[in-house]
């Protein structure tokens, strides 16, 4: 390399896992990571009593508002789907998904954000939380409690775990360890996600530095797969990540109901079949058609 001619990119040093901490009773707490989260949770709070105002709102000429539309539209379509392709579940979990979409949408594009403070080492007041196992673990078990505690209570504690022997009995431990493994992979993948991400940004910074013969090559170079990077990653894949986790979500309630509402849609058949068995008779009777058992 000749003299003026910076063609390496800056060294860069990634330290991953590193968040500012403190610690109360014993444990270790990411800061940043809690205040992001909380911010989080506000926007998301705030965005739904918006949208309860907007979908309450009464007009003028009692046309429902376009947020109304489009929301009854989303809503309407997603129930269509999970009920035609899980069957029913119950009217809570789509909800449930949906808050648990927007909340990780907004954890994920928050770090879009500029908050960065050169004067603190380049520390960033919003990264991602997602990128930190111990939100996206903890959002992991929170589901997957409820979608057993849900199985449990549609089946019956008998019930649900004698589907862990189905259709083999020796198949129980390959069952459970599925079952325990569920909310590790569906934290593990969120998480693998959003933290790659941010070191490929940090890679990217390191092209500032390429400068041959002096021109700033790769200030522009960066810039630009700044832009890109961010684009694809934090708005394209984060966005996909949260729909991902959430459609896991749903699919794993229904999973966990499988069976049960086959179960009521016989029930009801048979009792539809000796309601009208039981109408034919009696106007079988009345006609003084002779009623054969």
């Amino acid at each position: 390399m000749t003299s003026g001619m910076t063609i390496a990119p800056l060294a860069i040093e990634i330290h991953p896992g590193e968040h500012p901490t403190t610690h109360l009773f014993g444990m270790t707490l990411n800061l940043d990571t809690i205040w992001v989260t909380g911010v989080a949770g506000i926007i998301v709070v705030l965005l739904g009593f918006w949208a309860r105002v907007q979908l309450t709102k009464k007009t003028e000429d009692h046309v429902p508002t376009k947020l109304q539309l489009v929301w009854e539209t989303v809503v309407g379509e997603v129930n269509s789907q999970v009920e035609a392709n899980l069957g029913r579940v119950h009217p809570l979990v789509v909800p449930l998904a949906v808050a648990l979409f927007f909340f990780i949408l907004i954890a994920n594009w928050i770090e879009v954000v500029p908050t960065d403070l050169n004067g603190n080492k380049g520390a960033h007041l919003l990264p991602s939380p997602t990128a930190d196992t111990n939100l996206t673990y903890a959002m992991a078990i929170m589901a997957m409690v409820g979608v057993w505690g849900f199985g449990i209570r549609q089946k019956g504690l008998k019930g649900y775990f004698k589907h862990y022997m189905e259709p083999y009995p020796w198949l129980l431990p390959l069952e459970l360890l599925q079952d325990l493994l569920k909310p590790v992979t569906l934290a593990l993948r969120l998480f693998g996600n959003i933290f790659a991400g941010g070191i490929m940004l940090a890679l990217i910074g390191g092209l500032v530095s390429i400068a041959p013969l002096h021109i700033p090559l790769g200030g522009f170079f960066a810039l630009i797969l700044n832009v890109v990077w961010k684009l694809f990653d934090t708005l394209f894949l984060g966005a996909l990540q949260a729909f991902i986790f959430a459609l896991l979500t749903v699919l794993y309630f229904g999973m966990a109901a499988a069976g049960h509402g086959e179960d009521e849609t016989r029930d009801e058949e048979a009792h539809i079949d000796t309601t009208s068995d039981e109408f034919r008779r009696r106007e079988d009777t009345k006609e003084g058609t002779p009623v054969v058992a």
